[in-house]
């Protein structure tokens, strides 16, 4: 690829495929070598090696036998994209607007907590990258730094708060008043996680950072939940295992929250962010997406929770696909779960998504090499995402449309395949 290549300064997103040129440069001419393989096999494998058992476990951890994690991959499986040739992708455009902020990519930092368990810095390492790459980056509510020192580090980038709501409404208005405060200006309600799926190898293992004394810290710089803590006696300094615990119960509580909740809950954030978008995550059925839209959401992020959550579900995918048909134009509609490569974002937005949130990529990245991991894996995404636009014929993101791709039935196995995804 020719780095002088003078169509890079007429574009209007950075040439992130010079990425791939650096790579084949560097190791022949400045002694400098990638600093690992992303293919998502390999990624996966390395990450394991480098954690800790219960790491490993938490971070690779899906509900019952993973077969709603197996669905998600299979579903990608069955459509093929359909590259056009002598297009001029020369002044191609990556970028995309989500909720008024133009970003690099439609491509997010998915909501993923208690990152100290994979890099003793958390969440901080990964908000400096997403500011680095334009990308959104969402802080999930089990996140293991305080509000307000994560998005110091991500700088002025835009940024949104995933909530997973308490039973207790002084508590709920606490974090969203410190996450608007912070810059946080999109809140997203994860609503299929009252509390974990039966993960068996996180249950063998009593595999629970919180009970452990780790990852509390969003929670005990809380003003409430202190007041909790000091309520029930509990110093933190001197019980950490007390006080994860009591913040943990109050966050993964097991009681479900109904549609009746939400008009307060959308009340609440609107007054406090001054009318800033809400939206739901977990939605997998029509009937769901519909009350969504009906109660005033902003926004759906169609998601399985990567199939941690309820095992023998639907494909993520394949929910996308009805629920745009319902209600794809009447909300902005995002996507998660089970994306390892550009060609999955592809797909993803053919299929209808405005915006895909990526997860276990960038977790492997920061368990291997913390800060420099997550940006070789961010940047190594945005570069094959680049290189697909140029060599499939894609002159911006609205071009990839359903014309796009070609699916096949839904004729996926009926019992689990093996082999490595």
């Amino acid at each position: 690829m020719d780095a002088e290549n003078p169509n890079k300064d007429k574009r209007s997103t950075p040439e992130w495929a010079l990425y791939q040129r650096e790579a084949f440069w560097k190791p022949h001419n400045t002694g400098e070598v990638p600093p690992f393989n992303t293919e998502p096999g390999k990624l996966e494998e390395l990450a394991k090696k480098k954690l800790t058992e219960s790491g490993w476990y938490y971070a690779s951890s899906n509900a019952g036998q993973s077969y709603t994690h197996l669905a998600n991959r299979q579903a990608f499986y069955r459509h093929r994209i359909i590259p056009r040739m002598l297009v001029d992708t020369n002044l191609r455009d990556t970028s995309t607007t989500i909720f008024g902020h133009k970003v690099s990519a439609p491509i997010g930092f998915a909501p993923i907590g208690i990152n100290k368990i994979y890099h003793p810095r958390g969440e901080l390492p990964v908000a400096k990258v997403a500011k680095e790459l334009n990308l959104p980056y969402c802080l999930s509510t089990a996140g293991s730094n305080a509000i307000e020192d994560v998005a110091e580090a991500n700088g002025a980038a835009p940024r949104f708060f995933q909530l997973y709501m308490p039973h207790d409404d002084e508590l709920t208005i606490s974090l969203l008043e410190r996450a608007f405060k912070s810059g946080f200006d999109v809140c997203i309600l994860t609503t299929d996680t009252w509390q974990l799926g039966w993960r068996h190898d996180d249950v063998a293992t009593g595999n629970y950072a919180f009970y452990k004394g780790i990852g509390a810290d969003l929670g005990l710089t809380d003003p409430v939940f202190q007041k909790r803590l000091k309520e029930a006696g509990i110093d933190p300094a001197k019980e950490p295992e007390r006080a994860g615990a009591k913040w943990i119960d109050n966050v993964w509580h097991g009681r479900a929250h109904s549609w009746e909740k939400m008009p307060w809950l959308i009340e609440q954030w609107k007054r406090i962010s001054d009318g800033r978008p809400f939206c739901l995550k977990g939605i997998q059925s029509v009937a769901d997406a519909k009350k969504a839209v009906e109660v005033g959401c902003d926004g759906i992020v169609v998601s399985n929770h990567a199939g941690r959550q309820v095992d023998g579900a639907i494909a993520s995918l394949d929910a996308l696909e009805q629920i745009v048909e319902a209600v794809g134009d009447k909300t902005y509609i995002m996507y998660d779960s089970g994306i390892r490569g550009a060609s999955d974002v592809v797909k993803a937005l053919a299929l209808g998504a405005k915006f895909c949130f990526v997860g276990r990529l960038w977790v492997w990245g920061l368990s291997i090499m913390g800060e420099h991991g997550v940006r070789h894996v961010m940047k190594s995404l945005l570069a094959d995402f680049d290189i697909l636009m140029n060599v499939g014929g894609f002159q911006n993101i609205e071009q990839i449309d359903k014309s796009a791709i070609e699916s096949y039935p839904k004729a996926y196995t009926m019992i689990s395949d093996r082999a490595k995804l």
